[in-house]
C-alpha cells in the first residue's frame, strides 16, 4: 500500500510499504479515504521527538471498514467510520473510567499508558497517512457515522483529534455557560476550543495569536482576535475584560512556543495564561509538553521543565487541568451535533491534497504559509 513515511527531520515520503492487516481477532482495517496532517505531527517532522524513521503517520482518521477480525461483532465491512488518535482497550480500568487516552493495555511497555497511530512515544502502530489501517480493539474503537458520513466527510474527520480536543480543553478549564474565555494558539486545535467554547455558551471568547489568516477565521465565529505582535496580549485581554481578566484560559500552543521575535520560549504561553486569567479562574492544557525535548534551545526544557510562574499561580487560587483528550469521551455527541447541523468544524479547512502531495503540504503547513490553517489528505 501507499503511505507517508517519516525518513528523518523534514523528511517524508510516500512509498509502497507492506499492506496493513489483520494481525489480532479484536482488529478492524480500514481503508482510509481522509486523514489530516495535525499540528501534533509537525513536532516529529521537525525532528523535535525520538521517532525512528520508517514510521507512517497521520492521527486524524476517517475511513470504510474493509476486513474485521474474527471476534468483531459490531462492525462490518463497508461501515463508514472515525477513527479516535488515542488507541483505548475498552476493559482496563482507566478505559473503563472513560480515560481512553491513558488505556493500560494498548501500548506494549507496560510502565507506559496510552497509545496512538503514527505518534513518537505512543507504541508501534503504523498511522493513517496511507491507504489502510490497523485499528486494534475495533469494536471498541471505531465510531461508525450516520447516513450523512460522505457528504461531511470534512467534517466528521474532525472527530478523530481536533474537536473533541478543543472541547477537552474547555472541560479541563470547567468552562461555564456565560463565562467569558481566553485561547493562547490560533491554530487548528486553538480553533477547535474556541468554537467548542462558543457552541457551549461563553459569554466572550478571545484567541491570541499572530497569523493572520488564523485571526480571521475566528473572527468569522465571533471570536475576538488579539494579535500579539500588536502588543501585550495580557493587556489586550485587560482592556476586553474591563480589567477582570478572563474566566477560565486554554493552552492551545505546547513547548514550541514562540514570541514575536521568533525567540522559542516553552514557558511563554503558560505564564501569560496565569496573568490573562482571573484569580481562582481555570486553565485547560492540550498544547504538548513533553518529558524530554533534546533538540530544544534550553537545557531546562530539554528535560522536559519549564519556568513556571508557579508563586503567581499559586497565590492567584488557579487550577490547571492538562493532558490528552479522551477522545471516546466525547465523539459521540460531538458526531450527533455535526449530524443534526449544530456544529461544523470543516470550516477552518484550506487544502484537501491527494496523498501523493502530502509533503508539500507538510512544508507548507510547517512554514505556517499565510492561508495553510489546515490540510485534509484524501489516499
Amino acid at each position: 500500500m501507499k503511505a507517508l513515511v517519516y525518513d528523518g527531520p523534514r523528511e517524508v515520503v510516500v512509498k509502497d510499504v507492506p499492506d496493513a492487516k489483520i494481525e489480532h481477532p479484536t482488529d478492524a482495517l480500514v481503508k482510509i479515504t481522509t486523514t489530516n496532517i495535525c499540528g501534533s505531527d509537525l513536532h516529529m517532522y521537525e525532528g523535535r521527538t525520538d521517532l525512528d524513521p520508517g514510521m507512517v503517520l497521520g492521527h486524524e482518521n476517517l475511513g470504510i471498514v474493509a476486513e474485521v477480525g474474527s471476534a468483531v461483532v459490531k462492525l462490518s465491512p463497508g461501515d463508514r467510520v472515525c477513527v479516535p488518535f488515542n488507541i483505548g482497550c475498552g476493559f482496563c480500568r482507566n478505559c473503563e473510567e472513560g480515560l481512553t487516552a491513558f488505556c493500560l493495555t494498548a501500548h506494549p511497555d507496560p510502565k507506559m499508558a496510552g497509545a496512538a497511530y503514527g505518534f513518537a512515544g505512543m507504541g508501534p502502530f503504523w498511522g493513517g497517512q496511507a491507504e489502510y489501517l490497523r485499528v486494534p480493539f475495533g469494536d471498541f474503537n471505531l465510531l461508525r457515522l450516520p447516513e450523512d458520513a460522505q457528504e461531511k466527510e470534512a467534517d466528521y474527520v474532525m472527530l478523530s483529534d481536533i474537536f473533541p480536543t478543543g472541547w477537552h480543553c474547555t472541560r479541563l478549564a470547567d468552562m461555564q455557560p456565560g463565562d467569558s474565555v481566553v485561547v493562547y494558539g490560533a491554530g487548528p486545535v486553538g480553533l477547535m476550543a474556541a468554537y467548542s467554547a462558543m457552541i457551549q455558551g461563553a459569554s466572550k471568547v478571545m484567541i491570541v495569536d499572530r497569523h493572520p489568516d488564523r485571526l480571521r477565521l475566528a473572527e468569522q465565529i465571533g471570536v475576538i482576535p488579539i494579535d500579539d505582535s500588536k502588543g501585550d496580549p495580557v493587556e489586550q485581554i485587560l482592556e476586553q475584560t474591563r480589567g477582570r481578566r478572563a474566566d477560565k484560559g486554554c493552552e492551545c500552543v505546547g513547548y514550541q512556543a514562540h514570541d514575536p521575535q521568533g525567540h522559542e520560549n516553552s514557558a511563554m504561553t503558560m505564564n501569560r495564561l496565569v496573568d490573562s486569567v482571573r484569580f481562582t479562574g481555570h486553565i485547560g492544557v492540550v498544547g504538548i509538553f513533553l518529558p524530554q525535548d533534546p533538540n530544544a534551545p534550553d537545557k531546562l526544557e530539554q528535560k522536559g521543565r519549564i519556568a513556571f510562574d508557579m508563586g503567581k499561580f499559586w497565590f492567584k487560587g488557579q487550577k490547571v487541568g492538562t493532558g490528552q483528550a479522551n477522545v471516546k469521551h466525547y465523539n459521540r455527541q460531538l458526531r450527533d451535533l455535526i449530524h443534526e447541523g449544530r456544529a461544523k468544524p470543516s470550516w477552518i479547512v484550506s487544502h484537501e491534497l491527494p496523498l501523493d502531495e502530502a509533503p508539500s503540504g507538510y512544508q507548507h503547513f510547517d512554514a505556517r504559509d499565510d492561508g495553510w490553517t489546515k490540510v485534509v489528505l484524501h489516499p
